[in-house]
């Protein structure tokens, strides 16, 4: 899925609703606890909404109250991440690593009781779930 990554702006503006690519391509965020997927249970994969590809499983996601949904861990080599020192601040921003769009950051270190001590952040409009 490597193509998906040389898409231009148009391209991914013909194919993404304008929240998507907002958030996607433009690394926004939505409203906490807005998300279709914050509150959402159920087995099968989060995938990414741009291109696809398998990004979480369902049995990684936990409900830590931060108003989006939360993965201890991401599918192996489908999440990149990277350094963000936006907002004032640094935090871990991670990205689908087929198309480079935008999820949300990680958090480590909070306590929560899982087995990686990380939180996956992530925005609901940059998932898919398809039902096992």
């Amino acid at each position: 899925m490597s193509e998906s990554k040389s898409k231009s702006e148009t391209e991914w503006r013909a194919v993404l609703s304008p929240e998507q690519f907002r958030i996607l391509r433009q690394k926004g965020t939505e409203a906490p606890g807005t998300g279709k997927y914050d509150n959402h249970s159920g087995e099968g994969v989060y995938a990414c909404a741009g291109c696809g590809t398998p990004l979480y499983k369902s049995t990684t996601k936990f409900k830590s109250g931060c108003g989006w949904p939360a993965f201890f861990d991401a599918i192996p080599g489908a999440v990149s991440r990277h350094e963000d020192r936006s907002m004032f601040m640094t935090r871990t921003e991670i990205t689908c690593t087929a198309c480079g769009g935008h999820l949300g950051h990680v958090f480590k270190g909070e306590g929560f009781p899982t087995p990686t001590d990380e939180r996956h952040c992530v925005n609901s409009i940059s998932l898919n779930f398809k039902e096992e």
